[in-house]
């Protein structure tokens, strides 16, 4: 699969400016269930199937569309008008008029300068007056260049001037600024670059208005550290940032998800500088506070930027309602929306957009349909982050009747899909393994010419990580890379997040440490990720210690964070712990967040401690609609181990109730409580139910079957489920044949076990201890110990390949039976 994978997975994106890893990462497993071809994925996005190839390269950034909604008006001089500037002579006039021309001759540009810049000044006396006419001209050709889309011939003039006699009295920051920004805008980031760098490697002074335009350009084209970069070197410099430089690298800060405590300390140094903050660098700190979930923080600076005296906009109450959205604080949400009433600020659509995200990522996905009803009721229509961000929430909630009625809806409006909302149907199949639907998503993406972005690469990372498909996920980021897709953060959070997933803990701490050494700065997702990748492996002590270095770079923990701590304490046996954490989660020390009672749901439920389960289970309830189908399928899951039938069928009709779809776990879950309960012909009903709703069985459903036919003498039976699975491509791991041949040692059908032993190397699975053990064991039970140790004795005969490690542990078994 990797290697299907590898074909034509590329997206037009600039490249790297070096190779994140040298080598595409490997991992040994391999992945139990591969979904279909997946090639070609976007091959109609390559650059060799676009009709103008110059102009799409991987290598042209300007080809990338970046759409940036910006917090405040955007201000145009012109007022939409065309170019115009009364500021031109009419040398410079008739000039601006020839280099304008289509059939203007770029060869011809010495001769039309010349005749402009050099004919007033043929005593080479240059003067006051000439030296601002001039200047004058030089400006407002540029400028017109820049409008008319001409920013190489505009490169072209700035280059001549600049190698003429007292060409610094005409290059100032004003000049440089605004050729710098006609670049950025044209794409042309690194000839911006090496602009400024050149400027000053020829001596030319270099302002605060040429550096923040090139800080802007970074920006604007997502390339965060360099931006920054250049903030701290016009600082060492020491030229001092304006208004401008300060919002715009406030921007960035929020957009690379800076600790909180490095954002201040720019705010900090602002303000101590004499620069007073305006309503714009309000309204952009209080956004930087959403990527770590930062409500008290934006509530602060909300509060301190009503002290200064702004009134608050529109734009301040969408980015605080935005923050309360992210950090999953619905109710303070509902608190500004009725501020802004208040204070005549009707509700827009992006006032009810966030609103919707904060009910849809706490899982009320009713009170979120109310508000989208309450929102067309006011006359304003629903668009596509609507309903993306509806999509997303049932889809999270395991709700996917109610997903796919969203999306319908979505088309009966005429509302076409984003790349957001093919993103989330991506997620939505591809978690479910339910490929051949998530082919059909990233075709109905290329018809409707929707290109991939990097979310799109993080989600196929994502999903092949939740699937724990180590192979496909190798392969997948090997081709970002190889599209030129530049590995930032989110990216590096996801793949520490599929590694573990995949039980790969140490290629998830590799990405980890790459990640420091790229120079990317953890944030709140990041450490999340970590902790998680350490829980699934129930490194405690190590997550204990991660939790304290978050601590002290003040990263503020959510509840994510408690909930990975929750996890690595299950994982690791330390129940202790987990009691601990939920006194102080019960007694709100940490606050009682809905994803913290389901946690402790799931790791009650895992820990087979079935009083604080329910416990747990029932403060959720109390919480009201907060369940999803994780908790649901906990509580299913320890009901069906307690053979409490009745509270299991409780649970199944809450699930319908609340039109929850049942996962795969589900399922599994059901077919263990009865096939231990003996009720194997109910187990297989449960099987084929699984079947009819195309949901794929794995290698758990054949497992515990089998394990129940076995168990109760039904070998017949138990082989017929074997041969079905091996025709449905379960292959069978060492679980499935261990539960063979213990039923065949306890039979005393010893020549099978063995012959069976042989039978699954031959298959490429590996015996381990438990295979041998069933056999010696059930010898020495039988009092058969010379039988015994001869197998023992010729181990080496029926696997050579076997361990001196496992050959020592099983003879010391023998001699201790």
């Amino acid at each position: 699969m990797a290697e299907k994978l590898a074909l034509p997975l590329i997206l037009p994106n600039p490249p790297p400016s070096k190779p994140f890893f040298q080598e595409p990462l490997h991992s040994t497993a391999s992945a139990p269930l591969p979904p279909p071809n997946l090639t070609p994925l976007f091959q109609e996005f390559l650059p060799n199937h676009r009709q103008n190839s110059a102009t799409t390269s991987p290598n042209n950034p300007s080809t990338i569309p970046r759409p940036r909604r910006r917090i405040g008006k955007h201000r145009d001089p012109n007022n939409g008008r065309p170019w115009h500037n009364q500021r031109l002579s009419s040398l410079g006039e008739r000039t601006l008029h020839s280099l304008i021309h289509p059939q203007f001759d770029v060869d011809k540009l010495d001769q039309e300068l010349s005749a402009l810049f050099n004919s007033r000044n043929q005593e080479n006396d240059f003067s006051d007056e000439y030296a601002e006419t001039a200047f004058s001209d030089f400006l407002s050709i540029i400028k017109a260049l820049g409008y008319h889309k001409k920013c190489d011939l505009a490169l072209s003039v700035f280059d001549w001037i600049k190698n003429q006699r007292d060409s610094e009295k005409l290059i100032n920051g004003s000049v440089v600024a605004v050729i710098i920004s006609m670049l950025g805008k044209d794409g042309q980031v690194s000839t911006a670059a090496s602009l400024l760098h050149n400027l000053r490697q020829d001596g030319f002074g270099i302002d605060v208005y040429a550096y923040t335009s090139l800080i802007t350009v970074y920006a604007s084209h997502g390339r965060y550290r360099e931006a920054v970069e250049i903030f701290k070197k016009m600082e060492e410099e020491g030229c001092k940032p304006t208004l401008i430089t300060y919002n715009v690298v406030l921007n960035v800060y929020g957009k690379m998800g800076m600790p909180w405590h490095q954002i201040m300390a720019v705010f900090d140094g602002m303000k101590s500088s004499g620069v007073v903050p305006d309503a714009y660098t309000y309204n952009t700190i209080i956004s930087c506070c959403r990527r770590g979930s930062l409500y008290e923080e934006a509530k602060v600076i909300f509060e301190e930027m009503k002290l200064a005296g702004y009134v608050p906009d529109k734009v301040t109450y969408n980015a605080l309602l935005d923050v309360y959205g992210k950090s999953r604080r619905h109710r303070e949400a509902m608190e500004v929306l009725r501020e802004m009433e208040v204070n005549d600020f009707s509700p827009s659509i992006v006032t009810y957009n966030s609103l919707i995200s904060a009910c849809a990522r706490d899982g009320l996905l009713k009170e979120a349909m109310e508000l989208k009803a309450q929102m067309i009721e006011k006359g304003i229509k629903p668009d596509v982050f609507t309903y993306t961000t509806l999509l997303s929430g049932f889809e999270k909630a395991g709700k996917d009747e109610s997903a796919r009625k969203v999306f319908e809806e979505m088309q009966a409006a005429g509302c076409n899909p984003n790349i957001c909302t093919f993103n989330a149907l991506i997620k939505m199949y591809g978690n479910r393994r339910k490929f051949t639907e998530m082919m059909k998503v990233i075709d109905d993406m290329k018809a409707s010419g929707c290109k991939p972005d990097i979310v799109t690469w993080n989600t196929l990372l994502a999903v092949f990580g939740q699937n724990e498909m180590d192979t496909e996920l190798s392969g997948v980021f090997k081709e970002m890379k190889r599209s030129g897709f530049v590995v930032e953060r989110d990216t590096f959070n996801t793949l520490i997040s599929s590694y573990s997933r995949c039980g790969s803990f140490d290629q998830a701490m590799d990405i980890y440490k790459h990640m420091l050494d790229s120079g990317v700065t953890p944030d709140l997702s990041t450490y999340n990720a970590v902790l998680a990748a350490l829980a699934r492996g129930g490194r405690w002590e190590k997550s204990d210690k991660v939790f304290a270095e978050m601590i002290n770079r003040r990263c503020k923990p959510n509840q994510m964070t408690y909930s990975s701590l929750l996890h690595a304490y299950a994982n690791g046996k330390q129940i202790e712990k987990i009691h601990d954490l939920a006194k102080m989660i019960y007694f709100g020390t940490i606050e009682p967040h809905a994803v913290l009672l389901k946690t402790l749901v799931l790791v009650y439920s895992k820990s087979d401690l079935l009083n604080e389960a329910e416990r747990a289970f029932l403060e959720l309830k109390g919480k009201g609609s907060c369940l999803d189908i994780l908790t649901l399928n906990a509580m299913v899951s320890i009901y069906g181990r307690r053979q409490k039938e009745d509270k299991v069928n409780e649970i199944l009709d809450l699930m319908e109730q609340c039109g929850f779809t049942r996962s795969l776990t589900t399922y599994n879950s059901l077919m263990y409580m009865h096939s231990r309960s003996g009720n194997l012909e109910k187990a297989e009903d449960v099987l084929k139910d699984m079947l009819s709703e195309r949901i794929k069985p794995d290698i758990i459903s054949y497992n515990t079957l089998i394990y129940g036919y076995c168990k109760n003498d039904r070998m017949k039976d138990a082989s017929r489920v074997f041969n079905e699975m091996n025709e449905r491509g379960v292959a069978p791991d060492v679980i499935t044949y261990n539960t063979f041949v213990a039923a065949y040692a306890a039979k005393a059908m010893f020549v099978e076990a063995i012959d069976l032993v042989q039978y699954m190397m031959k298959h490429g699975c590996k015996p381990n201890d438990s295979t041998y053990n069933s056999i010696v064991d059930r010898y020495c039970k039988l009092n058969r110990s010379d039988e015994a140790m001869s197998f023992v004795r010729n181990i080496r005969k029926l696997n050579p390949q076997i361990s001196k490690d496992q050959e020592s542990r099983l003879s010391a078994r023998l001699m201790m039976t």
